[in-house]
């Protein structure tokens, strides 16, 4: 593997290919001490041969012929030790976009695009005054979600090791380093991948919720609790650059997690997993504060003598070492004239009673804030600047940021959940299927506090109710900052959210100052593109409930609507989903400037392209006038919070981009063009045509069986990688399939269906309706529409149709039936993809991104077909063979790895 000759580079990414190099002759060394040289030719020969098939453009049978009928324990092996090639890789392209971020800030002259630096360059060229940003900035919020992910199968401490062989490389930007130094760094690369190769890639037990909150909690407890000081002085750097301003950011940060209150369709999850949830969040950051403050205190040996102390400070010890003389009585004599020292002794007991649950610890990190903030003042008006500040603001902004919660719990639950209670509640076993003006009118008096519900028994009854009481008990325990958003799915009139408001006045959520509010922001989630349709009317009909609306005067005037892109793909297709979404975000952005309330949007994005993941400023640039305006809340998942948040530099990079993108998106809103008017005619027709298209497949006769024989759909299903269930209810269609595993099958084989199905025939019938010149002027000019045909463009680029037929082939008699339609939408949405860019090939406008993908694809194709020839044996053996199954999930994790995407 290490003879990187055949592979294609950019001319500036000599770097890069040493890297690839290097790693990749370590992993052959590593493959052949640990398999045996006869393995590792064999790995050889199946590579070359890959590359071949690709250099010479042939069928992949004789690819497929050299793999078929390997054992099962070696063609488990031979899965890992390619996936182990794409880890290598993966990681080499993630240091080399560090040794890039660092060759732009030590050249100087052209800011790096996207970077904080950049961004407000264009904006100050575009008129933007320091006075008109700031004033943004106070409005500016950006919550990231963590979302368990059911395809995310990254222990630990594979995790660990990953960044010990960034660290080597990163040492290795130094030209400084001794011979010596580099032969030890390459030493502890390769002590890297031997362990992670005697390492199973995945538990053998299926993650319990537990184990999923545990995963997330170590991305916001190690790299993001480490970058966002930087994050800030990042951003306070380039104002002062730019604009000459040195100012006091205002927080404009914070995180959430839906993991341990995502009930929808989980029942694993309920107010037991919520309370010990963000428990286990406040151990993680209180625990965290405790080493900061430990290394503080050694860090801040300032003497009495030598330099003065603030009076409230010493007064603020003086009252500390009264009410903690236990751990005063502990400090040594030879540190009793180090005052700073001495307090953060003192913090750290009150933060240990707090995490302790025992007397005078912190009711709030408000209290905790106040006490560094003593410090830092302190040492800036007694010459402490350079002698320690710089720490302790460091320590105050990660408190701001993430409180004594790390991250907001939200809950999301089904209406239909809701519904089932309150039929027991109002002792009316045909209440869902009531009329919803009906139901609305029936809830008001409950939802408004008027009236309460009596006692009943019923399990989805005392369940919910269970779920209300912990919220309101974990509020009183952790501040209202620790929960978020109560999300319904499928939300679809007015009466879903006045359930979840009558129902939360029976669990006791309601504020001690005002009884008669509730303190909940309630969210309804729109999904499915009738869903989405709907939307503006259900907003309108919510917004002139005066119920509602009183409720949501106590809340501000804000009401939060969240948006879903995976289901909305996978029940209509792309291209009606990403219009579906506009839409309705231009729709409901109206309806509440006419109910003159502030709307903000909550983007329920996946991390494939199929699911609605997209680069963030592009997406945001292209979104409806208004539809950002200062905030943003997205969720992250799975593969997507490893990829942007495992590696620190990198996290800052991404959460860079992130501000710069709300800030360009908020300040500068790309101007309407009036012939959007005219597009968005075109646009609705190619939706209906591109939905009806996909449609049509997907309710084909014997399609379900087809999709459960052409994909690994049934590996998936028992692979131990989620608590959550993969499908809602048995599966009849595809509604009843959950979208992650319904992307993640179709990347898998190949095909990666759901990204791209149905445009070619909506465009061709574009064509032939509107005329080639005016769609070929929408991807010139309309950044929603080209920002579109970029994404599918990505997702053609991964595809390889021979390998997907040879998956196509396993479904017997129905692929005839099948495959040739697959193959024809392909090419047609290929042809006129290229003809409306015009342009020959795809990826031509992004060099690199097609680099990368042709640098994966020749290891990527022997697990596809490999994988093949398993699912055949497999299923011919019923499923019972676990050896078998074994191989399959290396084939799986293989593949996931070398496209870099699952679901």
């Amino acid at each position: 593997m290490q003879d990187n000759r055949e592979l294609e580079f950019l001319p500036h990414d000599g770097p890069l290919r040493e890297d690839v190099s290097r790693l990749g002759a370590m992993v052959g060394l590593m493959l052949a001490e640990q398999e045996g040289p006869a393995f590792f030719e064999r790995v050889e020969q199946v590579r070359t041969a890959a590359i071949r098939r690709r250099r010479e453009g042939a069928s992949v049978d004789e690819l497929a012929d050299s793999l078929a009928g390997l054992d099962a324990a070696d063609a488990e092996t031979l899965a890992r030790a390619f996936a182990t090639y794409f880890q290598a890789v993966n990681t080499a392209e993630r240091v080399h976009r560090i040794r890039r971020r660092r060759d732009y800030q030590r050249e100087g002259g052209t800011p790096q695009p996207e970077s904080l630096l950049d961004v407000l360059g264009q904006l100050k060229a575009d008129g933007v005054q320091a006075e008109e940003l700031l004033g943004w900035m106070e409005r500016l919020w950006i919550e990231p979600v963590f979302t368990a992910h059911p395809t995310e199968a990254v222990r630990r401490s594979l995790l660990e090791k990953e960044q010990a062989i960034v660290r080597s490389l990163v040492d290795n930007f130094n030209h400084n380093r001794t011979p010596q130094e580099r032969i030890e760094d390459d030493d502890r690369i390769y002590m890297a991948l031997s362990a992670g190769w005697q390492t199973a890639e995945a538990s053998p037990v299926r993650p319990s919720v537990q184990d999923e909150y545990e995963h997330v909690g170590y991305y916001l407890a190690n790299p993001l609790y480490r970058i966002v000081p930087a994050l800030y002085e990042s951003l306070a750097r380039s104002l002062q650059d730019v604009y000459g301003v040195a100012v006091k950011l205002p927080r404009l940060l914070s995180f959430a997690s839906w993991v341990g209150g995502d009930m929808d369709g989980n029942p694993n999850v309920g107010s037991d997993t919520i309370a010990s949830s963000l428990a286990s969040q406040r151990a993680q950051v209180l625990e965290r504060y405790l080493e900061d403050i430990n290394a503080l205190a050694h860090q801040l040996s300032q003497t009495e003598g030598r330099v003065g102390v603030a009076r409230g400070l010493r007064t603020r010890l003086a009252d500390y070492r009264e009410r903690f003389p236990a751990a005063a009585a502990k400090i040594r004599p030879r540190h009793l004239d180090m005052p700073y020292r001495c307090f953060l002794v003192l913090i750290g007991a009150r933060l240990e009673a707090t995490r302790d649950d025992q007397k005078d610890g912190y009711t709030s990190a408000a209290e905790l804030t106040d006490d560094l903030q003593l410090i830092a003042d302190s040492l800036f008006d007694n010459l402490g600047l350079h002698a320690g500040a710089y720490a302790v603001e460091r320590l105050i902004c990660r408190v701001r940021s993430f409180g004594f919660h790390l991250a907001r719990l939200d809950l999301r639950q089904d209406s239909r959940v809701h519904d089932d209670a309150l039929g027991a509640l109002l002792n009316d076993p045909d209440w869902a299927s009531r009329p919803k003006l009906e139901r609305a009118d029936r809830l008001r008096p409950y939802a408004s506090g008027a009236q309460a519900f009596g006692d009943c028994d019923d399990d989805s009854a005392k369940n919910l109710q269970s779920v209300f009481i912990t919220l309101r008990e974990s509020r009183q325990r952790y501040g209202l900052d620790a929960t978020g958003l109560y999300i319904i799915s499928m939300a679809r009139s007015a009466a879903d959210v006045l359930a979840v408001l009558a129902l939360a006045r029976r669990g006791g959520l309601v504020s001690p100052e005002k009884p008669h509010d509730v303190p909940l922001d309630i969210a309804p989630l729109f999904e499915t593109v009738d869903d989405l349709q709907n939307a503006p009317a259900s907003l309108r009909a919510l917004l002139d409930d005066p119920v509602y609306r009183q409720h949501l005067a106590a809340r501000g005037d804000q009401q939060w609507v969240m948006l879903g892109y995976s289901d909305s793909g996978k029940d209509a297709g792309t291209l009606a989903s990403k219009w579906a979404l506009q839409r309705a975000q231009g729709e409901l952005l109206e309806v509440a400037r006419e109910a003159d309330i502030q709307l903000a949007f909550f983007h329920g994005r996946g991390g494939s392209a199929s699911r609605g993941g997209a680069r963030i400023t592009p997406a945001l640039m292209s979104s409806p006038r208004g539809a950002v305006a200062g905030v943003l809340r997205v969720t992250e998942q799975g593969e997507v919070i490893h990829r942007k948040y495992g590696i620190r530099a990198l996290a800052l990079r991404g959460l860079e981009q992130t501000v710069g993108a709300v800030l360009r998106a908020s300040l500068r809103p790309r101007q309407t063009d009036p012939r959007e008017v005219r597009w968005s005619e075109v646009m609705t027709a190619l939706s209906a045509a591109s939905r009806k298209t996909y449609r049509e497949f997907v309710d084909r006769e014997h399609f379900v069986e087809y999709f459960r024989t052409a994909t690994p759909v049934d590996v998936i299903e028992k692979m131990t990688l989620g608590s959550r269930p993969a499908s809602r209810r048995s599966m009849r269609g595809v509604q009843d399939l959950r979208a992650i595993p319904w992307v993640f099958a179709w990347t898998q084989c190949r095909s990666i269906l759901p990204g791209w199905y149905g445009l070619g025939s909506a465009l061709e019938q574009g064509v032939e309706q509107f005329g080639e010149d005016t769609l070929a002027e929408m991807a010139r000019h309309w950044p929603f529409f080209s920002n579109m045909l970029d994404d599918v463009e990505m997702v053609l680029a991964k595809c390889d149709l021979g390998i997907a037929e040879a998956f196509s082939t396993l479904s017997g008699p129905l692929h005839d039936d099948f495959f040739g339609l697959i193959r024809d939408e392909f090419e047609r949405t290929r042809r006129w993809l290229l003809r409306l860019k015009s342009t020959g090939t795809l990826l031509n406008d992004s060099p690199r991104l097609a680099v990368s993908i042709r640098l994966r694809n020749p290891y990527i194709d022997p697990m596809s077909l490999l994988q093949v020839d398993l699912l055949r044996r497999w299923r011919a053996g019923n499923g019972t063979d676990d050896a078998l199954l074994q191989a399959l999930v290396a084939c799986v994790n293989g593949v996931s790895q070398g496209l870099q995407n699952t679901g």
